[in-house]
């Protein structure tokens, strides 16, 4: 069960990070390259499209009630507008599909589309039952742990640690080789959140007044269409690409690779 911070309490925390200088803040945070839904006002709404079975059905719906708890932002599970298999993304939200997409070696994707540099204009997360339907990770541990941190990332957030062999932290946003105590945000996910959001945009890239158009759309399923590796963690377990269609036009896609 997590506690959902007062908004006092959310400004003096804001503050505090502020006012610490930047190379503390910069310490203390994990954001994702800075990107971020554009909005005009806070909280603010992202739909996830459910495209899920059955099997996928509460882990979803646990994601979603717990990024929910965020001050900053809540999430809604919508019917889905996505094909499971290829999963293309809907300008505006975010799209949530499992499948079983093979044994390519990867066990969860999270994809955004990017525009202006910054600014999300949909998102994607591809949970592979290749992998997920058997050991180690047919688990409802596993599932929740791959689902709420690919769902984190399309928010803007990166991990806590991204090294599989240290303590949990208590956070989905944290690799572990163990997920009992990783499957939901901890307090500064949520913390994380608030300062990615502090500001107001101009223009809006959320839900069906979303304000632009998104980036070409990739196929996932072809390791080839992801573009450029631009970062590998601790001992190559996750791996971030970029594909540049230039004018601050791109899509960004995480990669958990599985055991």
């Amino acid at each position: 069960m997590f506690v959902k911070i007062s908004r006092h309490s959310l400004l003096v925390a804001v503050a505090s990070l502020t006012f610490a200088g930047a190379a503390s803040t910069a310490s203390a945070t994990h954001s994702w390259g800075g990107y971020h839904w554009a909005r005009t006002a806070n909280p603010f709404t992202v739909d996830l499209g459910d495209n899920v079975s059955a099997a996928w059905e509460s882990v979803l719906t646990t994601a979603s009630s717990d990024w929910s708890q965020s001050v900053v932002l809540n999430t809604i599970v919508v019917p889905g507008l996505a094909n499971p298999k290829n999963c293309r993304g809907t300008t505006g939200r975010v799209e949530v599909c499992n499948s079983t997409y093979g044994n390519n070696g990867w066990l969860g994707i999270a994809s955004i589309s990017i525009t202006g540099g910054t600014h999300i204009t949909k998102g994607t997360v591809k949970l592979n039952d290749t992998y997920f339907n058997k050991p180690p990770y047919n688990t409802t541990a596993w599932r929740n742990l791959v689902t709420c941190q690919e769902i984190g990332h399309t928010f803007g957030l990166d991990h806590q640690d991204e090294n599989f062999g240290n303590a949990n932290l208590g956070t989905c946003m944290d690799y572990t080789n163990d997920p009992s105590t990783n499957q939901h945000p901890n307090q500064h996910d949520y913390e994380e959140l608030a300062i990615i959001y502090t500001h107001l945009d101009s223009t809006n890239t959320i839900g069906q007044s979303a304000s632009h158009s998104s980036a070409p759309d990739i196929d996932h399923n072809d390791p080839r269409s992801w573009g450029q590796l631009v970062k590998q963690s601790h001992g190559g377990r996750t791996a971030i690409y970029e594909r540049d269609f230039g004018r601050g036009a791109k899509i960004v896609t995480f990669v958990i690779w599985a055991l």
